[in-house]
């Protein structure tokens, strides 16, 4: 049984993001969290934590074991971008974009694969 996580309107870029979600795929879900927990990138832990909400959704509401948990899929997809302006030299405005991220993880029963 599939079941899944979503975090939206993280502000953070979303290549780097997909950096991090594409290390944790096909592995154990204790695994995954050690791995984000030592990562140097600062999405790990805005994965991290939508790895821990897929993990708890599928032990409270789907009696699944967490030691047969594996990381299916973890997607990092493209949300708004907030547009803003800086002024310039001689009243000219410079455009500035701060994207926001939204991220998937899918976790799975060792079984079912």
């Amino acid at each position: 049984m599939r079941v899944s996580a979503t975090a939206k309107y993280i502000r953070r870029s979303t290549r780097k993001t997909r950096l991090v979600t594409q290390a944790i795929v096909g592995k154990p879900v204790a695994e995954a969290a050690a791995l984000l927990r030592f990562m140097p990138q600062g999405a790990a832990k805005d994965v991290a934590k939508v790895l821990k909400s897929a993990s708890a959704n599928a032990e409270n509401n789907h009696d699944l074991s967490l030691e047969d948990l594996v990381v299916v899929q973890a997607t990092a997809d493209e949300g708004p971008t907030m547009k803003r302006f800086r002024e310039r030299a001689q009243g000219r405005a410079f455009p500035i974009h701060k994207p926001m991220t939204h991220v998937t993880v899918v976790v799975e029963n060792r079984e079912a694969r």
